[in-house]
């Protein structure tokens, strides 16, 4: 799918002409292809680059033209993945005309509400300064879904919210990638401003346009590495949660050991044989008090063991305490 649009007035006029100053090629067909090939002289690898979204940011200087991959984030459509994608499309630049090759045509929207557009340059230019907002408005969403996440993880403690967590986190390496090779891009066509003696204002524009870039790079950079520390962080939160779990889990463990191995003798005949000349009623109620009190000797014997390891009473030990501090340390996780 083409279409065509024609300067005037410093706006973006829909034209149906294939000589508009700018054209859009949307997923071109096999004939699309064989235009650009022909007409603008792109090889197919050049083609292919455009559509391929794991393609590198990169920019071709020619006798009259220039051509560039540039990286863009994608639209977020929002979901329980929390994960942001990146693509690239394609820009042939020359005197007269701008020729973009993308998968949509999300690119030529909201183009001119900066300044006028009366060159295809200004169009390109334009264009790249909207992609670089667009990152900026997208790490701005990506912190307040962050914010959200972790006050779900601390509500509930799911592995869901940790996976949510990991796509955002791996999002934002993929925009530290693809912004900074967007850089790199900007930095030679600077370069090649420069040589080419473009007009003042375009080199200011330029200029502002590796400054946003830059901005939003370490913007990215910053969120990325904060990210992966709340990740470590909820994830070793998450890790002593758990261990706290079993923790209680041995210490009642513990405690009813005993009492199992008592409630099952008094559950034998052979309790029924020792307390033959007891009446029945007088016999279990005896041991269902037994069994308590051991219970209750039982918790107060760790409670008290514990405590004196805290408390570092010596131990005798071959190693010079050693020993000591460490049983201290393991008997005091387990039950304090």
């Amino acid at each position: 799918m083409v279409n065509s649009f024609q300067l005037s007035q410093g706006v973006l006029r829909p034209t149906e002409s294939l000589d508009a100053e700018v054209l859009l090629f949307i997923n071109p067909d096999a004939a699309e292809r064989d235009l650009l090939q022909s007409r603008f002289r792109l090889d197919e690898h050049a083609l292919a680059s455009a559509l391929d979204p794991d393609e590198v940011s990169r920019i071709e200087f020619h006798p009259d033209s220039l051509f560039l991959i540039w990286k863009r984030p994608e639209n977020y459509s929002g979901g329980d993945s929390f994960s942001f994608e990146v693509s690239s499309f394609g820009l042939l630049l020359s005197a007269e005309r701008l020729v973009l090759i993308a998968p949509d045509d999300s690119q030529m929207r909201g183009l001119g509400a900066r300044h006028d557009l009366h060159t295809p340059l200004d169009v390109l230019l334009d264009m790249l300064f909207s992609n670089i907002h667009h990152y900026l408005g997208h790490l701005k969403v990506i912190k307040m879904v962050a914010r959200e996440l972790q006050q779900r993880f601390n509500s509930s403690m799911q592995n869901h919210h940790l996976v949510q967590m990991f796509n955002l986190s791996e999002s934002l390496i993929y925009y530290i990638n693809a912004i900074h090779s967007n850089g790199t891009v900007l930095s030679r066509l600077r370069n090649h401003a420069e040589k080419r003696h473009f007009s003042a204002e375009v080199l200011a524009l330029i200029d502002d346009l590796i400054i946003e870039n830059n901005q939003c790079y370490k913007q990215a950079e910053i969120y990325s590495t904060v990210f992966a520390g709340l990740m470590d962080a909820r994830g070793n939160l998450a890790n002593n949660t758990m261990n706290e779990m079993l923790r209680k889990l041995t210490l009642i463990n513990v405690v009813f050991l005993p009492l199992n191995l008592i409630a099952s003798i008094g559950g034998m005949s052979e309790f029924s044989m020792m307390t033959a000349g007891v009446p029945w009623w007088l016999a279990y109620p005896i041991l269902v008090l037994a069994m308590l009190l051991l219970g209750g000797v039982m918790v107060l014997f760790l409670k008290r063991l514990a405590r004196d390891f805290r408390g570092g009473r010596p131990e005798a030990s071959a190693d010079g305490g050693r020993d000591r501090r460490w049983r201290g340390g393991f008997f005091t996780r387990i039950f304090s």
